[in-house]
């Protein structure tokens, strides 16, 4: 795995605005924040190894320098059960970018876990050029996009501060359980907003950070998808 800066000073390097979603996880993973367990395949006898590696069901998505919302172009495809249908997805979606976005770059696929369903939370950093990086948390899902039910701290935070933001949304009841449905693991909330905290403070290049979902069982959560926003400047 590179170095914590190294995968930053990379992108910055070669003139990148965003981490790919390998390196984005790397970078999570460097700081103890638990992500779903992933490969780069370079063709398709290698994406084989990899799933083979990781056990079925896996998720496949492009990875590509020119492309930053992957389901856009037809990049990526879920629950991919055994051998064949991962020769045909890994075909579908070469052919899905080239038909939709016929200049880019592809360096790679993401063979990922495909992760049981769970309680969905977001986490998302931003810089505000008043406050300086502020940290938002909340429910994924219609939650985030119709609810708007999140909550807010500059950071850096504390373990009360991340305690304070899941208790504060309107959707908590549904985290502590509700109607028979098992809790999730407010521990590994709270582990997740105090590391993101961290690496933000240790790397003042990100401007903006997005972890969702992250899947939160009885048990542990791990980080479904990474998007990081590189200030190049």
């Amino acid at each position: 795995m590179k170095g914590r800066c190294t995968i930053i000073d990379s992108a910055i390097k070669e003139g990148r605005g965003f981490l790919l979603e390998p390196e984005a996880k790397s970078l999570c993973s460097s700081y103890g924040i638990p992500t779903t367990r992933f490969k780069v395949a370079r063709d398709v006898q290698d994406a084989l190894s990899c799933a083979h590696e990781i056990g079925y069901p896996v998720v496949l998505k492009v990875i590509s320098p020119d492309i930053l919302h992957k389901t856009d172009v037809g990049g990526v495809i879920l629950d991919v059960k055994n051998d064949e249908e991962l020769k045909k997805a890994y075909e579908r979606i070469l052919d899905n970018v080239h038909k939709n976005k016929p200049t880019a770059k592809i360096v790679g696929i993401l063979i990922e876990e495909c992760l049981p369903p769970a309680t969905e939370v977001i986490v998302g950093v931003t810089r505000d050029p008043q406050f300086g990086h502020v940290m938002m948390f909340g429910l994924g899902g219609v939650f985030v996009e119709i609810l708007k039910d999140v909550s807010f701290r500059v950071l850096p935070i504390t373990r009360s501060d991340a305690l304070g933001m899941i208790k504060e949304i309107k959707g908590y009841p549904l985290l502590k359980g509700y109607r028979g449905k098992e809790a999730a693991d407010i521990e590994a909330i709270v582990d997740i907003l105090l590391k993101t905290s961290r690496m933000i403070s240790e790397n003042p290049r990100i401007k903006e950070m997005d972890l969702n979902p992250i899947r939160v069982y009885a048990k542990g959560a791990k980080v479904v998808d990474a998007r990081v926003i590189l200030d190049i400047k």
